[in-house]
């Protein structure tokens, strides 16, 4: 009897320290900023997709892979939009979709954590690092963190005199605990 007690204590222990928290996206604004001309240009992206299995305290089972459509971006210029969606940018047509695969996550206070992904924007993928903060009630977290990229790394928009080559992308993610 002591023998079986033992290892049904230790399967449930198993089980609760390795269960993962999956969250569903409530809301997202995935934004954007770029200096043009000497202007600062502001954009977005709408529907995010993501599936999120995110439990700070069991970081190495953690796993995000998200996703957005190229053709929702949004600069508050229709003429520009259009110019962004042709091959020369995000090609959307032929690359409908920019996604981000996790590959790890540290942690580097409380709430405060570094992710490494996978960025695919067109046809090239680079491993980027984006530093975000987490922030969670019994059933509701937020995820708000900010990254830079070169688009040029990517293939968006050629060589420009008044373009400039960062981009600065903010991220700010509602989430919810999924019932599943």
């Amino acid at each position: 009897m002591k023998k079986l007690f033992s290892i049904f204590f230790f399967s449930m222990f198993s089980i609760i320290a390795f269960t993962q928290t999956k969250w569903a996206v409530q809301s997202s604004e995935i934004t954007f900023k770029i200096k043009n001309a000497g202007f600062k240009v502001d954009g977005s992206f709408k529907d995010l997709s993501a599936q999120i299995v995110f439990e700070p305290s069991n970081l190495v089972s953690s796993n995000i892979i998200a996703s957005i459509e190229t053709k929702t971006i949004h600069t508050g210029s229709g003429m520009r939009d259009n110019h962004l969606r042709k091959e020369e940018y995000f090609g959307v047509e032929k690359f409908p979709k920019i996604t981000m695969k996790s590959v790890k996550f540290i942690s580097k206070t409380k709430n405060n954590y570094v992710g490494t992904f996978q960025l695919s924007i067109k046809s090239t993928t680079k491993t980027i690092e984006v530093p975000f903060d987490f922030t969670q009630d019994v059933n509701a977290g937020v995820f708000n963190g900010n990254f830079t990229i070169n688009r040029l790394d990517y293939d968006v928009g050629g060589n420009s005199w008044t373009m400039s080559d960062n981009v600065t992308i903010n991220l700010l993610i509602k989430v919810t605990k999924s019932i599943k």
